[in-house]
């Protein structure tokens, strides 16, 4: 069957690869503040900036099978360089901005439609630098529970916490071979991560092979979550 999806944020990174894996297959519809590379690809697309006040997504079919909220935010800092207005933009960004998307859409979710959320490698485990990101993510792991728990069986709600992975948004942790070697090595599985990677996740949480999935926060990392090679 043909679903009809919503990916928030479908025009880079992974996001972007997502669309070029599902929009043969489904109907996919787009929001994000630019179009980018959708435009060759013949994706309806609505301009949206997250972070702003909106009530209603423009261009939406009356019922949506999926929805994935891929936008999102790299801010590594010492928590001494971290101002007060630094956490509450990437909380805005990362959570309230899925809130703000959810209480927009939510009426038009067919039963059983599959929520995709994304969070981070580094909620789970406690690295340095990383206090900011891993706050909002975190929220989004524990609101992404609460709301599977609320609407079972009616919708389906899981998270995707990936770790370092080649986007544009983590390009500046990856611009020369030396960052890049130092990177993967730090993984069990010896590479970051590719798009690709994250998409095939987040596709197989839309279908309906994943129909007895909810509430879950799966890592897609490398095995950096559950492995100490050191």
């Amino acid at each position: 069957m043909k679903k009809n999806l919503l990916i928030i944020g479908g025009s880079s990174g992974i996001g972007l690869e997502l669309v070029k894996l599902l929009k043969d297959n489904h109907n996919i519809y787009t929001a994000s503040r630019k179009p980018g590379p959708l435009e060759d690809l013949g994706v309806p697309h609505t301009e949206l900036d997250v972070t702003g006040d909106f009530d209603s997504l423009d261009g939406l079919p009356d019922t949506l099978h999926g929805l994935v909220y891929c936008p999102g935010s790299i801010n590594l800092k010492p928590f001494k360089m971290l101002s007060v207005d630094a956490f509450s933009q990437d909380m805005d960004l990362n959570f309230t901005g899925l809130v703000r998307v959810l209480k927009a859409v939510m009426p038009r979710f067919t039963e059983s439609a599959s929520l995709v959320f994304f969070s981070t490698v580094a909620v789970g485990n406690g690295m340095p630098f990383h206090s900011s990101v891993a706050a909002s993510k975190g929220a989004i792991e524990g609101f992404a529970r609460a709301l599977a728990a609320e609407y079972a069986p009616q919708l389906r709600v899981n998270v995707v916490a990936p770790s370092l992975v080649d986007t544009p948004m983590a390009s500046r942790l990856l611009n020369n071979e030396k960052k890049q070697e130092k990177m993967a090595e730090r993984h069990p599985m010896k590479r970051v991560g590719k798009p690709s990677d994250i998409a095939h996740m987040a596709a197989f949480l839309l279908s309906d092979e994943s129909g007895w999935m909810t509430g879950q926060v799966l890592g897609v990392d490398g095995g950096l979550s559950t492995i100490n090679l050191s």
